[in-house]
């Protein structure tokens, strides 16, 4: 195997892990709010705002980094992991944010 089909291979790896744990942290995040809409789950009086909100300040955030990496020259796949990078520090903060407030 190449130098080139190696690091094709780890980043291709690295975007599946990503996505597969954005996938997870954002799906416990929906159950969490959910719940915490019918009073389930102990949530702060502005999460309703705060899960509009935050998607604009993530799309953003991802906007920026694809352009950074694109000016950089950087492969698709490098531009998907720097993409996917602000949403998910978003839906791992919030998962643990949520799951945090369950415990009290």
């Amino acid at each position: 195997m190449t130098n080139v089909q190696a690091n094709f291979v780890s980043s291709s790896i690295r975007l599946l892990t990503d996505v597969a744990q954005i996938g997870i942290d954002a799906q416990m995040v929906v159950a969490m709010r959910l719940a915490g809409m019918v009073g389930l789950w102990p949530t702060s009086y502005d999460e309703s705002f705060r899960m509009v909100s935050e998607k604009q300040i993530a799309v953003e955030e991802s906007m920026h980094a694809v352009m950074r990496t694109v000016w950089r020259g950087e492969t698709p796949d490098r531009v998907m992991i720097e993409a996917l990078k602000p949403i998910g520090r978003r839906t791992s903060a919030n998962a643990r944010r949520l799951s945090r407030a369950g415990r009290h």
